[in-house]
């Protein structure tokens, strides 16, 4: 392969080539004469240096050739807004010199009238209607029962040849770096094949490809032609004539050399144009100068749409056929997706099908958190460096598709042999996840028509280098690597359409999540006034049945047995813990409808208020230690905040009580993300981290109540209010070691 100097070097070789003003050198070729016209008058502004002495610049064409005059106005009153060059007729012009029959085209151009009469070859074959009708025919005829794009490449290349009588006919193809390749010839054998060569973009520059699209066609019938020069050299606005149009025009003297040195003397070529776009080229070559006339050209360019609408139709099909499959892929992979709560399984279940919407080899599905692997792909590092570098990116491409990784991203060269392709979709629009799809390398020798690469040559005068054509189109053999094959374009379109559905998907998962949490928050409420109802009317029975039993106990006492007073305690014992039940849940249910009242003030006088509170329970002889931090600031609701601190002090008053000494420490953390952190840490009995999501759950307790009482209520308040203000609470915790209680209060923006 070319060395990285050889590679710069083409790319300041290319870049000169594609400055070079072709389609306004001045000059044309000498096989006919241009004149420039001003419309109203007909009055020549410019002329090419062999015209007839007649027509000076400055004559009225009336007064000189009448009849030609009468033509071009009958074109200009029938042509309208017609673009490029347009036939008008065949005429026979009598000058001083001589008398002469000229083949008349016109064209617009700065609202000037260019008008070129090329002068009819007498001893060019003649092929005239009735010949050339019955080989059209045929040709269409060969067109339909053609098997490929190669085949009706090939019949397009004999049928040109036989019109024009060129010694070689190419069909050439550009790929999408506008390297071209030969996929059809027809020879006499008089030049040499280049059948299956390819050549580098190099060879025909930009502008050179854009002159083809705009003018299908171009001649140039003796390649040792003299240029004739274009006077005056400007038009009258100032500007050198546009002659991107022109029949005549001459031509860059790099591509004349090109010829030289290809061992042509004449050429013609048809531009092949699919959709606007340029497909390719007919390239016809001579060894001898040999002008082709022009209702020979003109039958070559019907031929050539003809075999474009073909070609077009034929490559139509194809895509439709590929699209059609991939389509019946796409379908089974939006329906796994539809039944699966998470479209992500419904890929990962079904791997063989993600891997064959876009006949890929292997992919992978990327989030920022997990990266899973399908079929034959990159390690996961590398497919990590690959989501890194496409996050990265900054763009809103929906899709990026690649064959040529390693030219992309640095180092992808050591997988190119599970990796050289890359197609990728973005399936967030919020957050950076994709798909990836990955080919292999294809490594594959090209055959090059002559080094591909073109130094420039030093200019022996000492001027700047000069751009000169290879002098040799010997075969140059290339081995490529590093790249896959092309994603085509119904594949490209199948991962469009695959992200366009799960977007789809997640979109409508959305919508359901909303309902529900609606309907979960209509819920919520009526449970909240249940509760609310329930509780605060069960508090006054159970006042009922503990102050009937303290009677019954003292005045009835001395008539009950030992058995009838512990059957009164017990009751009495139930129905005070039953009311606390009843005064917890009462507290729990008007947390959601207490409307938060938030204020900045100190957290250090809140937890001496409620620790003193809490010691007046302590049983007396009970060693417990109290180890407070400096607290700071807070903005939350204080009543609040106070259950929080009370039920996290209480759990630790309480879970400590067979501890020799209780330790109870009451801290704050440096902020995290905007957040102030506090926590509650004791040395009690700690818990199974197991277990640890039951904790904050209503009625959740991971202790029998015969050992440590409680309603299980106090953790779900303490979650509940935290994630009123916008925080979080959490645990951690080991049996028989402690544990600690963890939460977090939004900072107000000054306080960050």
């Amino acid at each position: 392969m070319s060395q990285p100097s050889e590679q710069v070097q083409q790319r300041v070789d290319l870049t000169a080539c594609d400055r070079e003003p072709i389609h306004v050198v001045g000059s044309v070729q000498p096989h006919g004469f241009l004149l420039v016209l001003d419309p109203p008058s007909l009055t020549v502004v410019q002329a090419s240096a062999n015209a007839p002495a007649e027509a000076v610049v400055g004559i009225a064409l009336d007064a000189v050739f009448p009849h030609l005059a009468a033509i071009v106005r009958r074109h200009l009153d029938d042509a309208g807004q017609q673009t490029g060059a347009a036939y008008l007729r065949t005429v026979t012009l009598t000058s001083d010199a001589a008398r002469l029959t000229y083949e008349v085209a016109a064209h617009r151009v700065d609202g000037l009238v260019v008008l070129e009469l090329e002068e009819v070859d007498a001893a060019a074959t003649d092929l005239g209607l009735d010949v050339l009708t019955p080989r059209l025919r045929t040709f269409v005829e060969r067109l339909h029962a053609a098997r490929g794009v190669e085949e009706l490449c090939q019949l397009v290349a004999e049928d040109i040849r036989a019109v024009t009588g060129l010694d070689r006919a190419l069909v050439y193809r550009f790929d999408r770096d506008w390297h071209g390749t030969v996929l059809a010839e027809d020879g006499n054998g008089a030049l040499p094949s280049y059948l299956d060569l390819r050549f580098p973009a190099s060879d025909i520059p930009a502008q050179a490809r854009e002159l083809y699209r705009r003018n299908r066609m171009r001649i140039i019938p003796d390649a040792g032609y003299a240029p004739v020069p274009i006077r005056p050299a400007a038009t009258p606005s100032g500007k050198p004539l546009d002659l991107s149009q022109s029949v005549l025009r001459s031509v860059s003297p790099v591509h004349v050399e090109y010829m030289r040195n290809m061992g042509t003397m004449a050429s013609m070529s048809v531009s092949i144009l699919i959709d606007g776009a340029l497909w390719g080229l007919i390239s016809c070559h001579n060894a001898e100068p040999k002008r082709v006339p022009l209702h020979a050209r003109n039958a070559c360019d019907v031929l050539t749409q003809i075999f474009a609408l073909q070609l077009s139709a034929r490559e139509r099909g194809a895509q439709a056929e590929q699209r059609l499959a991939l389509g019946q892929v796409q379908a089974r992979l939006l329906g796994f997706m539809a039944e699966e709560d998470s479209f992500v399984d419904g890929l990962l279940n079904h791997p063989d099908d993600v891997i064959a919407l876009v006949n890929a080899a292997g992919a992978a599905v990327v989030t920022a958190d997990r990266c899973r692997l399908m079929g034959t792909t990159p390690d996961e590092r590398d497919v990590r460096a690959m989501y890194d570098w496409l996050s990265a990116r900054g763009d809103t491409d929906e899709v990026y598709g690649s064959e040529a990784l390693s030219e992309a991203i640095p180092g992808a060269e050591a997988y190119a042999d599970r990796a050289s392709g890359l197609l990728a979709i973005s399936i967030s629009k919020k957050y950076a996840s994709y798909i990836l799809w990955f080919r292999p390398e294809v490594v594959r020798t090209v055959k090059w028509g002559g080094n591909p690469v073109k130094p420039a040559v030093p200019d022996p005068q000492g001027g700047p280098d000069r751009l000169h054509p290879r002098k040799s189109f010997e075969i140059w053999k290339e081995t490529v690597q590093g790249r896959s094959l092309p994603w085509s374009v119904p594949e490209v379109e199948a991962a469009k359409d695959l992200r366009a559905s799960v977007l789809g998907i997640v979109l409508r998962r959305a919508e359901e999540l909303a309902a529900m949490s609606e309907e979960l928050q209509r819920s919520n409420k009526e449970l909240e006034a249940f509760s609310y109802s329930v509780s605060h009317d069960l508090r006054a029975p159970f006042r009922h049945i503990v102050g009937y039993s303290n009677l019954l106990k003292t005045r009835e006492g001395q008539n009950l047995s030992e058995k009838g007073r512990h059957y009164v305690d017990t009751i009495i014992e139930a129905a005070l813990s039953a009311g606390t039940l009843v005064d917890n849940l009462l507290t729990f249910s008007q947390m959601g409808r207490h409307a938060l009242n938030k204020n900045s003030g100190e957290m250090n006088p809140l937890v001496d208020e409620v620790r003193r509170k809490v010691e007046r329970d302590v049983a007396p002889g009970r060693a417990v230690r109290w180890e407070v931090g400096a607290l700071g600031r807070v903005y939350a609701d204080p009543f609040m905040l106070r259950l929080v601190i009370e039920n996290l002090l209480s759990n630790a008053v309480k879970y400590t009580r067979d501890r020799p000494e209780a330790v109870i420490e009451i801290g704050r953390l440096p902020p995290q993300d905007g957040e102030a952190v506090f926590f509650v840490r004791d040395n009690g009995v700690g818990f199974d981290m197991a277990y640890v999501d039951k904790l904050f759950g209503v009625f959740q307790r991971l202790h029998r109540v015969e050992e440590f009482e409680g309603t299980g209520i106090g953790l779900a308040n303490v979650r509940r209010i935290v994630e009123r203000h916008g925080g979080r609470a959490w645990a951690d915790g080991r049996l028989g070691e402690g544990a600690t209680f963890t939460f977090t209060l939004p900072l107000r923006e000054e306080a960050r």
